[in-house]
């Protein structure tokens, strides 16, 4: 297969750490018979640097142009002084509108070798944390209507959907239930939200063409404590924007790890944007001590979702896990006092068990 793939390095770590997932990529090719173009990309803080905007036009095509896109990371401190419409994480929405990506997919797994590294009991994730979080990502309060009274003494955000919204995402969230333990929960605020009983009616009517899927339903505030009390729960949590972001990021912190976990993005076709779900961590770049392998993860969600090479996918996540269990660990995830590797070498000890 022939591959065409925009990097999109970014700011702070993320040249870094790109830089070991596209040689995890390379190394997935070369065993399975496959070809990749890439075309790197500017965006973010390097871009307002160069061009003085988060993200030019001629790099948004590029990315158009792609077969999927990567992401290391946007943003730092460096640019906090930026007025707020070109601030470097204005990149990112800029690529989610432009690219059409309104669904974001973000794992939140524990590896069982990294348990103690979670700030819940052992007790309660003794049966493991595997859960996919579908968060709309181009509609809600986000992109509504907003603004301020003339006296500056008020201000309003607007949360609007549309049935057409809420079933494409849907879709994907009863279709990957399919793939994993056939469980959707829906999380909303249906008892004080008309846009939440919007989702619930919508989602409810859908679910009666997935008969083998089970679907539920939670309100965000029971399901922010139920996530600490009992992930083991849940499987597939399907969410409208604000809600998952918010939960997407306290389900990363439960699994102790948030240096191991990947995202994708995705539209309608199989073009999609991945990344790791950490930021661009100014402080420890250059440093060859960021953790790689939530970048790395995300080229086999790549192989997965956008060239449909599960076999590729899933040897990727197997090396993972092997180096995981042989004790490979980046600062980041090593016990005070362990032995721990850097960003180069973890990108290594997991290229030697790809097979």
């Amino acid at each position: 297969m022939d591959m065409h793939i925009a990097l999109v390095p970014g700011d702070g770590i993320g040249p870094e750490i790109v830089r070991e997932a596209v040689r995890v990529l390379d190394r997935t090719a070369e065993i399975y018979g496959h070809r990749i173009e890439y075309s790197e990309v500017d965006a973010g803080g390097v871009s307002i640097d160069k061009y003085g905007v988060p993200l030019r036009k001629e790099a948004l095509e590029e990315c158009l142009s792609s077969d999927a896109v990567l992401l290391g990371a946007v943003g730092g401190p460096k640019w906090d002084g930026v007025p707020g419409d070109k601030r470097p994480e204005k990149a990112l929405l800029g690529l989610r509108s432009g690219l059409g990506l309104y669904t974001n997919m973000r794992p939140a797994v524990i590896y069982p070798e990294l348990s103690d590294a979670s700030p819940l009991k052992s007790e309660i994730i003794a049966s493991g944390i595997d859960i996919l979080i579908l968060r709309e990502l181009t509609g809600g309060i986000y992109f509504g209507e907003r603004g301020r009274s003339e006296d500056g003494e008020s201000a309003y955000d607007t949360m609007s959907y549309s049935k057409a919204e809420i079933r494409r995402i849907a879709l994907k969230a009863f279709e990957s239930a399919r793939l994993r333990e056939g469980h959707v929960t829906l999380v909303d605020k249906a008892n004080v939200l008309e846009s939440s009983r919007l989702w619930r009616e919508t989602v409810s009517e859908m679910g009666k063409s997935y008969p083998d899927v089970t679907l539920d339903y939670m309100y965000v505030d029971n399901a922010s404590m139920q996530l600490v009390r009992n992930p083991s729960q849940f499987d597939v949590i399907l969410t409208e924007n604000m809600f998952g972001d918010i939960l997407s990021d306290e389900a990363s912190m439960i699994t102790g790890s948030i240096g191991m976990l990947p995202s994708a993005s995705l539209g309608d076709g199989t073009r999609g944007m991945y990344e790791p779900i950490h930021g661009s961590a100014p402080d420890i770049a250059g440093k060859n001590v960021a953790n790689p392998t939530a970048t790395i993860l995300s080229v086999a969600m790549m192989l997965r979702y956008s060239f449909s090479l599960e076999k590729e996918a899933r040897a990727i996540e197997n090396a993972v896990k092997s180096a995981i269990s042989d004790g490979v660990r980046t600062a980041d995830i090593a016990k005070k006092g362990e032995d721990h590797v850097g960003t180069d070498e973890c990108g290594s000890e997991i290229l030697r068990r790809l097979v």
